[in-house]
Formats: structure tokens, sequence, C-alpha cells
């Protein structure tokens, strides 16, 4: 009986050292994925809105705009050590936080160590209802000659580190623009649509989702 009860805390002392190697490698592995990422410290990537072509900009009675246009949305990844995965992006153009047109998908992207990426998504908002005091704004802009749009995206994404992947992260780009309606805007003509050469850099925060 004595024999027995001694085989049977020699099966818990076991079982208890195996728990605490198994927890103490848990906490080493997870100061060495710290340490890692405090080194690398990743920077945020750069966004740059290089041109938007109009193809349709106009309001009609009582208050509802059309605005479809395409952008090219060049992003830069500045890490040398550090993978960027875009697990979804959205993108859309706003008037004085308005949203006016659809969110376009931008498809999963992965970006490697300093590289540049280039997107050229359509952006649709046909006849899209904005509110009236907005309307008398916009009309006010239009006959002064200029217009200032936002080009939005949001977003998910992870960081890569070798093997690595990191948790997700909330990512928001916000894009001014500015649109000229006069005689005297630089933009060209490409067919029926107004093709503007921008180069506007982007702002970009990014938050640790929850």
């Amino acid at each position: 009986m004595a024999d027995d009860c001694g085989h049977h805390d020699d099966k818990q002392q076991l079982a208890k050292r195996v728990a605490v190697a198994i927890f103490g490698f848990l906490i080493i592995f997870a100061i060495v994925v710290f340490l890692v990422w405090a080194i690398l410290h990743p920077t945020k990537p750069h966004f740059i809105l290089q041109d938007v072509t109009i193809y349709a900009f106009n309001l009609t009675a009582p208050n509802y705009l059309t605005s479809n246009m395409q952008i090219t949305l060049v992003s830069r990844n500045p890490n040398e050590r550090i993978g960027i995965y875009y697990h979804k992006l959205d993108v859309l153009a706003s008037y004085r936080n308005q949203q006016i047109t659809l969110p376009t998908l931008i498809p999963r992207t992965y970006q490697g160590h300093q590289d540049v990426t280039v997107w050229s998504p359509l952006l649709y908002g046909n006849a899209v209802p904005i509110a009236p005091f907005l309307e008398v704004g916009l009309n006010q802009d239009m006959n002064a000659g200029m217009v200032l749009l936002n080009v939005k995206a949001f977003g998910q994404l992870k960081w890569k580190v070798g093997t690595w992947i990191s948790g997700r992260y909330q990512i928001n780009i916000n894009c001014p623009i500015y649109i000229s309606f006069t005689g005297r805007t630089k933009a060209v003509q490409v067919g029926v649509a107004m093709k503007y050469q921008l180069v506007q850099s982007c702002s970009v925060d990014i938050s640790l989702l929850n």
C-alpha cells in the first residue's frame, strides 16, 4: 500500500515538473518574441495618392451626387526585416466626412521588405443622396472652382517577422485631394474623363485590434 502511494506521488511530481517546464518554455518564447518585436519595431507603411481620374462628378436635383473615379494608390513598406499582410482594405471617397462612393475592396496582398505596391481601384457613387447643407456647400465649392475630397482606406493588416506573424491591427488611411473645376486646371483629358496628377501624401493610423 505504501509503495502504491509512493508511486502515485512520483507521478504527481512528474506531472508538475512537465507543467512547470511547459509554462517556462511559453514564458521564454513570449519574452523572445517581445524582444524581437521591440528590437525590430515596425514602421507603419507610407501611402501616396498618385493620381485620380474623374469620370463623373455632378449634382442633380434635389440633392443627389454622382461621383465615379479611378485612383492610383501607392504603398511602400519602409521596414528592412518586416513584411506586411493586408488582410482587408476598403477604399472610398468622401466629401466633408460624408461617404459619396461605395467602398471598393482591395484584394489581400502581401508586401515584402521595402516593397512598393500599387492599387488602382474604381470608386462608384451613383445618385448618392447627400445632406441638404452639404449640397449647398458643394455647389459653392464647385462655383469657386475647387472641391476638397478625401480618399479613405480602412482595413486590417498583420506584421510578418521571419515565420512569426502578429495579431491583426486596424489601419486607417486618409488622402485629401483638391479637384479643380476651373479652366486653369492642370488635369489631362483622357477620353471623357479628367486625370489629375497629385502625388499626395496620406496620413496613416495603425492600432492593435482587441
